[in-house]
């Protein structure tokens, strides 16, 4: 065995990263192994390209709210091997640059597909190390599909490097990126379906509020086809002839391209975690509430990588990645704290949500819940861009006063609901909001009239 370490960390994206540097810096000695580049989903192939990306439907979209209002778009249109570069101007420099801070801190950087060989020690395409500790955090991948045709179908990472956009799309499953994606294309002037086997998508979010979004989608050509299986993709001479089914009709739709966007699991299939006796399953290592594995104490792991009761989301994993490293360190068993997390889906408008949903809240005994909701789209924040489309929905307890849920569609709300997430967090009540007097006008501004 060549090297041993007191950290091997496998996956360097945000939250491997933040492990490796937290525990280099406190003077242990650390690698960290990945077979992709340096920099994980979000920064290279997730959260980040696509928001860069989204600026320029954002644009398109932008211009047509604003027709008959002194705006003419006449020819504008999205240029899209330049947006494509721009968004490459951001990514191609993160890997070297992600690499080189971690070295600056002490960290070992391996390249290379890791598996377990023991409790705590690897391979590394053939080569042997030792640690007294294993830190996985591999993230996730496209959640395997199995209905005849599945590999002809593209995942969000293709689609983020299409070299052109073509003129329909199908996407499969009804979630983030099926939305996400759906909007941007269709700002393009692309043709797209979403197929989703629910009756209802995005299914973490309100749902009163994702029938606001599902109608503003389908003003700009985004088409919802909800309780509807795929069963088969075949290749035709132009493109693809997805078969569907609902209530026991099959219907065909032809498109020029599949995307995935049906959900992810755990990417843990390739590590031969049985060989450290690792119990793992598709939502990710069994774990106690400290992140240490339930099977084997001196494997962890975090994000997407860990089965925790935290969401799929970049700042959750380096959250948890932060917490066990500190555990690590300082032998505690700490857990994260969730609480007041946000999460958001960066459709045009942007849908977002904090703390409990009503379902939740009301089926509560211990919260005397009221529940005060806005129809924000003659809100002057909406008129001022010719928005349409806009609505907030805040839950309260009565008793307290606190908000313990809120939910928003519109401009902005991916940044105001982080104020709302910081009152549920630290305990702010409404009152005292309220108080508080903001910029005007602004988005912020407008959060005392939705209390």
């Amino acid at each position: 065995m060549s090297e041993s370490y007191d950290l091997m960390v496998i996956g360097a994206g945000m939250a491997g990263v933040a492990a490796a540097t937290k525990c280099a810096t406190a003077g242990w000695r650390v690698a960290i192994v990945d077979a992709l580049p340096y920099g994980g989903t979000c920064a290279l192939r997730g959260c980040d390209p696509k928001k860069i990306l989204r600026r320029g439907a954002e644009i398109i979209d932008g211009a047509r709210l604003m027709r008959g209002k002194g705006i003419d778009e006449g020819g504008l249109r999205i240029s899209w091997g330049e947006l494509m570069a721009h968004k490459h101007g951001f990514t191609d420099p993160v890997p070297r640059s992600m690499e080189d801070t971690l070295t600056a801190v002490g960290v070992d950087t391996l390249h290379g597909h890791a598996q377990f060989a023991g409790p705590t020690s690897l391979e590394v395409d053939g080569t042997g190390y030792g640690a007294a500790r294993v830190l996985v955090a591999t993230g996730a991948r496209p959640r395997p599909l199995g209905f005849p045709g599945h590999e002809h179908v593209i995942d969000s990472t293709d689609f983020l490097d299409l070299d052109t956009v073509p003129a329909r799309i199908l996407f499969v499953g009804g979630g983030f990126v099926s939305f996400e994606l759906a909007h941007l294309a269709a700002r393009t002037g692309t043709t797209t379906v979403i197929v989703d086997r629910g009756p209802r998508p995005l299914t973490s979010f309100d749902p009163d509020l994702v029938e606001l979004l599902v109608d503003r989608g389908r003003q700009v050509g985004v088409d919802v086809r909800r309780s509807t299986t795929i069963t088969a993709v075949e290749p035709v001479d132009r493109g693809y002839r997805v078969t569907l089914e609902r209530d026991g009709q099959s219907e065909t739709v032809e498109t020029d391209l599949v995307v995935h966007g049906a959900g992810r699991v755990a990417a843990l299939d390739d590590l031969r975690l049985d060989a450290a006796g690792v119990e793992w399953g598709e939502r990710g290592v069994r774990v106690s509430g400290h992140l240490q594995a339930t099977t084997n104490p001196g494997v962890w792991a975090a994000g997407d990588s860990a089965d925790t009761a935290g969401m799929p989301l970049t700042p959750v994993a380096v959250s948890e990645a932060k917490v066990a490293a500190s555990n690590m360190l300082k032998a505690t068993t700490t857990t994260p704290d969730y609480t007041g997390i946000p999460t958001a889906v960066f459709t045009i408008p942007e849908l977002v949500r904090v703390g409990m949903s009503e379902a939740e809240a009301t089926a509560d005994a211990a919260i005397d819940l009221v529940v005060r909701c806005s129809d924000t789209s003659t809100w002057y924040s909406s008129y001022r861009i010719g928005e349409t489309t806009s609505a907030a929905k805040i839950l309260i307890d009565r008793t307290t006063d606190l908000v313990v849920g809120a939910h928003l569609l519109g401009p902005g709300s991916g940044e105001l609901v982080n104020t709302l997430g910081l009152a549920i967090k630290v305990g702010i009540t409404t009152r005292q909001l309220k108080s508080a007097t903001a910029a005007y006008p602004t988005h912020g501004s407008d959060l005392g009239a939705m209390l």
